[in-house]
């Protein structure tokens, strides 16, 4: 992989399985493409092999997902496996969508970062996904 220090943040954003609304991720990612990132987006039906192959391929920083097809605790777990798997120790997992807070937690708590919901600012997501990138980079 390249040197990450000096290029812009890197995010690929994901629909994943079934879920045909993509609304969410457009607007996400518009915002992060605002806010100096360089944005991947998968387009619609993406597996989680394929998310993880595409973020290998392009060096990301992040992988955000979105999702509302309530295979939050299908999806994030298998990418999180696949991402240990491949090495990915210094890509941040994050997403949102529809996930019930007590799935939240159990995501976060199997490793998942922060997952946002409906309706959260896009200028929050922006910052917390600089702050994450900022402090892994300066740990590489």
């Amino acid at each position: 992989m390249g040197n990450k220090l000096n290029r812009p943040i890197r995010v690929l954003i994901a629909k994943v399985g079934l879920d045909g609304h993509d609304r969410g991720a457009k607007v996400i990612a518009t915002a992060l493409r605002d806010a100096g990132m360089e944005v991947i987006y998968t387009g619609l039906r993406q597996t989680p092999e394929m998310v993880v192959q595409t973020a290998l391929q392009e060096d990301v920083d992040a992988i955000g997902v979105s999702i509302l097809s309530g295979a939050h605790n299908t999806v994030f777990p298998r990418i999180l496996t696949l991402m240990k798997e491949k090495g990915m120790d210094d890509v941040l997992l994050t997403g949102g969508g529809i996930i019930p807070d007590g799935d939240v937690d159990a995501l976060n708590n199997f490793g998942v970062a922060q997952l946002f919901p409906p309706g959260t600012n896009t200028g929050d997501i922006a910052s917390y996904i600089e702050n994450w990138v900022a402090t892994h980079r300066a740990e590489s």
